[in-house]
């Protein structure tokens, strides 16, 4: 089934069980979702829903960062609760270890050996963990494994 299909029904139970803040958090992906169809002017598959999601959760990741670098604790929660929510849709994210491995994989592969590589690199990382991995935790272990 579609992912947005998933969404919209996920929304409908949650309406129906009054939970406020995963209606709000299901309502704001379904308009994002909308908003990128529209704009390609067809249907979004998967994978670009995907991709919106992913955008979603990055924000909130970056927002939680801001919202604790100035001490607000009551909005750090509320983007926390809607990280939570966004994360269900999205696939397992690869930890440290693996994408350690991914990494290490593609430099033996590529014959990498300096920083002047490391976009290169990085490009061939981030088409394997694809939706796996965040680009930044990425970008560092691709860096520490260059420099070294």
């Amino acid at each position: 089934m579609p992912l947005n299909i998933d969404i919209r029904n996920d929304m409908q139970t949650a309406l129906k069980q009054g939970a406020k803040d995963r209606v709000r958090t299901l309502r704001l992906l379904l308009s994002k979702l909308k908003e990128k169809s529209i704009a390609t002017g067809e249907d979004l598959t998967d994978a670009e829903s995907l991709k919106v999601l992913q955008t979603a959760a990055k924000q909130r990741r970056e927002a939680i960062e801001q919202y604790l670098k100035g001490g607000r604790e009551d909005l750090v929660r509320q983007e926390e609760i809607e990280l939570k929510i966004i994360e269900e849709y999205l696939p397992s994210q690869l930890n440290e270890d693996d994408m350690r491995k991914i990494i290490v994989a593609v430099i033996e592969d590529m014959g990498a050996a300096s920083m002047e590589e490391m976009g290169k690199v990085m490009g061939q990382v981030m088409k394997k963990i694809a939706g796996r991995g965040e680009g930044k935790i990425a970008q560092q272990l691709v860096r520490e494994h260059l420099s070294s």
